[in-house]
């Protein structure tokens, strides 16, 4: 097997480390008006915006795909194994954008290529601004801040439930006390709350009394009842005993099973 072709050298910034480099294919995209805040200029690069020492952008349009769908093709074949992280950023320009969008998105898996949508000029221009501002920034410049005291891991807790906000939180910690006393509270009790109506109380019994279940549990429970059925059957027909009334005893064969994802299908 011959051994993969060299990654093209990383082109440095000649106006500053702070500058995003363009690929001059990308002279009057309008997408360039709208990357704020850090200063670009043209380069020789494989990719479409260079946003980082490490970091390759390829820019395409769907409107422009539907035209050309063999573009991207040659685009990512050229890109090679440059840059540790190459994105694909899509400029969802038509309206009937989910199909292309979803075969872009196999493409993409298969070439390990992260793909992001923009829905206008000036949110692909965000996109790429905001990579170069944090290119060396640590990763939880990111990440949600909790302190780590009782009230703030209580409230970062209880606002993941849908429809309960901070305000909620704080009329159930001075109502109810402590996070188990909340858990177990019946609705009757979370009602007479202020602020709590029957959406909000059925979030929250939900999140604490809705069992987790899944189509791999129910399939267990089948065939479990299945192996019962069946052991019950042969110790009836060892002991020559007839029962008036047979039990249908389901057939897991009879389930349909869930259809693949087309996505897996390409990729297997």
């Amino acid at each position: 097997m011959p051994a993969p072709a060299p990654a093209p050298p990383v082109v440095i910034p000649s106006g500053g480390t702070n500058n995003i480099i363009v690929n001059p294919l990308q002279r009057g995209n309008p997408v360039l008006e709208a990357i704020r805040n850090v200063s670009k200029e043209f380069g020789d690069i494989v990719c479409d915006y260079q946003v980082g020492r490490t970091t390759g952008v390829l820019f395409l349009s769907l409107k422009y795909h539907r035209l050309h769908p063999e573009y991207i093709h040659t685009r990512i074949e050229k890109l090679g194994q440059s840059y540790n992280l190459r994105v694909l950023l899509i400029m969802s320009d038509i309206t009937e954008h989910r199909d292309p969008i979803r075969e872009l998105t196999k493409m993409c898996l298969i070439n390990n290529v992260t793909i992001l949508v923009a829905f206008s000029v000036e949110e692909a221009g965000h996109y790429l601004s905001t990579f170069k501002q944090f290119e060396h920034k640590p990763p939880d410049m990111i990440k949600e801040r909790v302190d780590n005291d009782y009230d703030s891991i209580l409230r970062s807790t209880l606002t993941s439930i849908s429809k309960v906000n901070k305000t909620d939180v704080e009329t159930l910690r001075t109502s109810l006390g402590s996070f188990a006393n909340i858990s177990r509270a019946t609705s009757d009790q979370l009602q007479n709350l202020p602020g709590f109506g029957q959406v909000k109380v059925k979030n929250i019994k939900n999140a604490f009394e809705k069992p987790i279940r899944n189509n791999a549990t129910n399939t267990l429970d089948m065939f479990t009842s299945h192996a019962k059925g069946k052991a019950k059957e042969r110790e009836e027909q060892a002991s020559g005993s007839h029962p008036s009334q047979s039990v249908p005893i389901p057939d897991p064969s009879s389930k349909p099973l869930s259809p693949p994802w087309d996505i897996e299908l390409d990729l297997n």
